[in-house]
């Protein structure tokens, strides 16, 4: 048993042998071919890269060949560049030569004339010093003396002609500027339609009959004292026919009695407690019409924006009336004025406006007051939030102080315009004539004057002076001094002309 298994597992080994020499041999066969083909493939391999490093030696041989011809290119260039600019170079070194040359030959042709020109210099102040000496000679003065007489008469020539310059000038600017603002002035006047409008301080309240008078009396006068108590005005009935006149200072008050007394005609039923209510009720009509003027004229003019106080200051102007003109009126047209000539001025007429109506506030204060009325309107439109140009227009219009914009002369002229239109105001006579008097009284205080006239309504001053004391270059510079101090010490209306007459009389009598 032992041996047959012994047996079996040799020829197992046998034939296991014998396979692995047939499977040695056919490995060997496999790897000569595959030696073969790996042979062919590095050799194909290799011949690739000889023929990409042959294509890639020739690539980089043009690109070097290209960078060569370029950079040939580029010297040759540079180098013709170089010859421009050498041969320019030789160019302007040669015209600079042929300049200089140029240069020296004028060198010496000036050096030539300046040397002509010393000796004819030299000759000339021998002939000078022989001239002066021959003049010295001639006029017995000196040189120096001669210098300071020639000095004074030049000085004395030139103070005349100095002085008929500046007459002349001055003449001149103020034509000018008379004529530019009277065109302004005029244009303003033109375009603005005024009315004449005189308020007095006793309205006339009409009635039907005569037998009305008795029931506004009352018994024993209850009624009218009832009325004057509750008014403050003062009713007066007297002979004439089918009228009462109701006398007050304040124009509110007048127009709440007349219209109070309409109440109660109309009604009938008059006695003091009615009197009361009618009153009371009549002062509450009052105010809201105040307010609905003064709402009613901004919006007219086309002013936004004020501060309900003044808009009730505005409406109270309608009741009020300055030297016999109406107040809110004047206000209108001042303001209308002031639009005007703002535009015309090249200024804001807004701003222009708004002051132009502000600027107689002052005139109706709630309450008694030693503050001027331009002050007083000043500040409450500071006090009520308005521009500063406005304030100072409002303050400055009667020269309470000074003005700091060009609004301010705008106000004061048209105020002045609009107070100056023929039956716009009442002038007391006295002060007409004091003012005359003093214009006139003003030329006495300076020397030479004779006679003083002061003519066409005080708009021209006529002054005559001694012809022996005064010469006409003096009568001028008079004149002048004249015009300034009436300037800066009198307040007058539109402007005075002051014209100095020297005159020259000779007189003789025939026997």
């Amino acid at each position: 048993m032992v041996i047959t298994i012994i047996a079996a597992i040799i020829s197992l080994v046998a034939g296991l042998g014998g396979g692995f020499v047939l499977w040695q041999n056919t490995l060997k066969k496999k790897g000569v071919l595959l030696m073969a083909e790996s042979k062919k493939e590095a050799e194909q391999i290799k011949k690739d890269r000889i023929l990409e490093a042959k294509e890639r030696f020739l690539n980089l041989k043009e690109e070097h060949e290209r960078a060569v011809i370029k950079r040939d290119q580029k010297l040759a260039e540079r180098q013709n560049s170089f010859r421009e600019k050498d041969e320019r170079l030789k160019k302007s070194i040669q015209d600079y030569q042929r300049d200089h040359r140029d240069l020296e030959r004028e060198k010496e042709k000036i050096a030539n004339k300046q040397d002509s020109l010393n000796a004819k210099s030299r000759e000339l102040d021998n002939l000078k010093e022989k001239h002066i000496a021959d003049l010295e000679a001639l006029t017995g003065m000196t040189e120096e003396e001669a210098k300071e007489q020639m000095i004074q008469a030049l000085k004395d020539k030139a103070k005349l002609d100095a002085q008929a310059y500046i007459q002349t000038t001055l003449e001149e600017a103020k034509l000018t500027a008379s004529q530019e603002a009277k065109k302004v002035v005029i244009q303003s006047i033109q375009r603005v339609a005024a009315e004449s409008a005189i308020e007095n301080s006793v309205s006339v309240f009409n009635i039907e009959n005569d037998d009305i008078k008795g029931k506004i009396i009352g018994r024993e006068g209850r009624n009218i004292r009832a009325i004057e108590a509750a008014t403050g005005v003062e009713i007066v009935v007297d002979d004439t026919p089918e009228a009462i006149l109701l006398s007050c200072f304040d124009p509110v008050r007048r127009e709440i009695a007349r219209l109070s007394l309409h109440k109660l005609v109309s009604d009938g039923r008059i006695h003091p407690a009615r009197v009361e209510e009618v009153v009371e009720k009549t002062k509450r009509q009052i105010e809201e019409e105040i307010a609905q003027i003064g709402k009613r004229t901004a919006i007219d003019l086309g002013i936004h924006g004020l501060h309900p106080e003044l808009i009730k200051t505005i409406g109270r102007m309608k009741y009020r009336s300055s030297y016999g003109q109406n107040l809110l009126q004047h206000s209108r047209e001042v303001a209308n004025l002031c639009a005007i000539m703002a535009s015309e001025l090249g200024l804001d007429p807004k701003v222009a406006k708004r002051a132009g109506l502000l600027h107689d506030i002052g005139k109706v204060p709630h309450e008694e007051t030693d503050l001027p009325h331009a002050l007083l309107g000043m500040q409450w439109a500071e006090k009520y939030g308005e521009k500063p140009e406005v304030c100072n227009a409002i303050g400055a219009h009667h020269d309470e102080i000074e003005m700091t914009s060009m609004i301010s002369p705008i106000v004061q002229v048209c105020d002045a315009i609009s107070g100056a239109r023929p039956g716009a105001r009442r002038q007391i006579a006295e002060s007409y004539i004091k003012r005359l008097k003093d214009l006139e009284s003003l030329a006495y205080d300076f020397d030479g004057v004779t006679k003083a006239y002061a003519i066409q309504a005080g708009r021209e001053l006529r002054v005559m002076v001694e012809s022996e004391k005064v010469t006409d270059a003096m009568a001028a510079q008079i004149s002048y001094d004249i015009s300034q101090k009436i300037q800066t010490e009198m307040t007058y209306p539109g402007q005075v002309r002051v014209t100095v007459i020297r005159e020259l009389r000779a007189v003789n009598i025939a026997k």
